[in-house]
């Protein structure tokens, strides 16, 4: 892995934690880096993935954990009870693996409506039964009044990776082409406008989804897959920032390539937003050689949630690790880090 990037230090005596820091970008990883894996670095945790792949009596296994602390709780798509399902689902699927089981840990504040609570309880039983997974564990604690924002939840999950499959983010290799399996932006914009109350001539519904039986096929078509993210918060660009990282290597992307809806890419020039930054959470990105890109994008777009699949770029050579994308102008213009908090809370 390339060692040209380095994260600025914290100022661990004076600093103190912004919303900057849940963003997903450079500052995001700037905290991992020099205060969780300074303290808490094991040879697990610094695979530095989505999961952490582990042997147990024989089985190759991984397990994940996401906290999700969106505003609102219910959005066009879904609400935060499917989010949490989806999302650690994706995460464990990412690495190949076949879910098996979450917990599912509840933070309410005190005077949230039961109503409102089981809808979100039905929505995660509905998700979880779609990905064919069983949520087996969990906890509950209630924090006082004006002490939350209604609910959060966090959910761990642990999977099964098959012997012969080896996914990982360090693995992407110069000439290697790079696969979207979607329109990107479709949450965080469907998030931002339901919370803003902003109206377009088009709903924008979340992409929300598990991306189980979409890695399934994908693995069964080309278990060559170097690698694959789905590019949640810091959206496209931080998964790919992540991904180049660390492999050590660059990235080409070509702007004419990479789907998103015309009112997506609408509300984003009104409200002044990247749609490269913006959160997905039904979505994958995935870097394979480049003979078997033609064959695997033909059989992701069979599939309803890799239907608009495209090659959107390639791996290159660059020391810098940076990512870089041809424009529609015919120009070249850098892809970096998300430097701050772009949309809070969409996920």
């Amino acid at each position: 892995m390339s060692t040209y990037h380095k994260y600025a230090p914290l100022d661990i005596k004076h600093g103190k934690v912004n919303m900057a820091h849940g963003s997903g970008g450079r500052i995001s990883a700037q905290l991992i880096e020099h205060l969780f894996k300074k303290h808490l670095g094991n040879e697990l945790l610094n695979q530095n993935n989505d999961q952490a792949l582990f042997a147990v009596e024989g089985a190759r296994m991984v397990m994940t954990t996401d906290s999700y602390v969106i505003s609102p709780l219910f959005f066009p798509g879904g609400n935060i009870g499917s989010l949490a399902v989806h999302g650690t689902v994706n995460d464990l699927v990412m690495s190949g693996a076949k879910p098996l089981y979450l917990s599912a840990g509840f933070i309410l504040e005190e005077g949230f409506p039961l109503q409102e609570l089981e809808k979100i309880v039905i929505s995660m039983a509905q998700a979880a039964e779609a990905a064919c997974v069983k949520i087996v564990t969990g906890d509950t604690k209630v924090v006082e009044r004006g002490k939350g924002d209604g609910v959060y939840i966090n959910t761990s999950g642990v999977g099964i990776v098959p012997d012969e499959l080896n996914l990982s983010g360090e693995l992407a290799q110069l000439g290697d082409v790079i696969i979207l399996s979607g329109c990107i932006g479709d949450h965080g914009i469907a998030v931002l406008s339901h919370r803003e109350n902003l109206e377009f001539e088009t709903a924008i519904t979340s992409d929300s989804a598990s991306l189980e039986g979409l890695v399934k096929l994908m693995v069964e078509k080309a278990p060559s897959i170097r690698c694959m993210r789905d590019p949640t918060r810091g959206g496209l660009a931080c998964a790919l920032n992540e991904l180049a990282q660390q492999s050590g290597v660059g990235m080409s992307l070509q702007e004419k390539s990479i789907p998103i809806k015309a009112q997506v890419a609408a509300a984003c020039e009104l409200l002044g937003l990247d749609p490269l930054y913006i959160a997905n959470e039904g979505k994958l990105v995935c870097i394979c050689p480049a003979q078997n890109a033609e064959e695997l994008v033909k059989a992701m777009r069979l599939h309803p949630l890799g239907a608009e699949s495209q090659v959107i770029g390639s791996v290159i050579e660059d020391k810098r690790c940076f990512v870089q994308m041809e424009t529609t102008l015919g120009g070249t213009r850098m892809v970096d880090w998300l430097a701050a908090e772009q949309l809070p809370r969409i996920c």
